[in-house]
């Protein structure tokens, strides 16, 4: 599992004064850099091997700007040239929100998924969760 911890920032919140529904998906993005760089350790997007299929948020709790964010990242079922990002975001000790998105190995020439090779495979394992 990977950790990231940020600090909200004044603009991340609504009209409420809440952390906005529309924030943590990019954090979540945010935090799924370490699975990228398994994929592709230059991060150069010119030959970027990955796209998003499918990207699900649940709001468990209220969160603020002022109190860091913990965001925690692994992987759930790793398929043939897709696997599954789990996510969780906590804050003050409370478990705010959970996350899921499908991720695709994917050529851009061929406008096709292609199998995620066997050394990638064992990297992602070595951070699934149960």
């Amino acid at each position: 599992m990977f950790y990231f911890e940020l600090q909200p920032r004044f603009s991340d919140t609504d009209a409420l004064g809440h952390i906005s529904n529309t924030t943590l998906p990019v954090w979540f993005e945010q935090a799924r850099m370490p699975l990228f760089r398994i994929f592709h350790p230059t991060l150069d997007v010119k030959s970027w091997p990955l796209i998003i299929a499918r990207v699900e948020v649940d709001f468990v709790a209220q969160s603020y700007w002022h109190l860091p964010v913990e965001i925690r990242t692994g992987t759930g079922k790793i398929g043939n040239s897709s696997f599954q990002v789990i996510q969780e975001a906590w804050q003050d000790g409370k478990q705010i929100a959970r996350g899921q998105a499908v991720m695709i190995h994917f050529d851009y020439k061929t406008n096709k998924s292609v199998p995620i090779p066997e050394e990638i495979r064992i990297q992602l394992a070595e951070h699934q969760i149960e």
